[in-house]
């Protein structure tokens, strides 16, 4: 079975994105996210890079807020890197999953504390 080509244009933005997030951007800011996910429209316009952070809540949004602030300087270093013929539009959105998945986790164990 084919794999769709937004799933791979997705795979090839995470790649890239990790890249230039690491080397290219200069603001203190963004210090502490790693990408999750990137999730791209079926048109290949638009693109949602799921980033977690590991800070505190003003921090996560701070570097949130520098991420997409940024946006047209990480889709003008795309163009020089990827061969597409269009460069996404770029969303970065917070990864909760796992923020969640610490929650879960602390309530099961209170549930077993209780059980005991």
């Amino acid at each position: 079975m084919a794999v769709p080509r937004s799933l791979k244009v997705g795979d090839l933005l995470k790649h890239e994105i990790s890249n230039i997030m690491l080397r290219e951007i200069k603001d203190p800011r963004v210090k502490f996210s790693t990408i999750t996910a990137v999730k791209v429209s079926n048109d290949l316009k638009n693109a949602w890079v799921y980033i977690s952070v590991m800070a505190e809540e003003e921090e996560k949004a701070s570097e949130l807020q520098a991420l997409n602030h940024a946006e047209s300087f990480v889709r003008n270093l795309l163009k020089t890197r990827v061969t597409l013929k269009y460069i996404p539009h770029l969303e970065f959105r917070l990864d909760e999953t796992l923020d969640y998945a610490e929650k879960i986790e602390r309530l099961i164990d209170q549930i077993k504390k209780e059980d005991v």
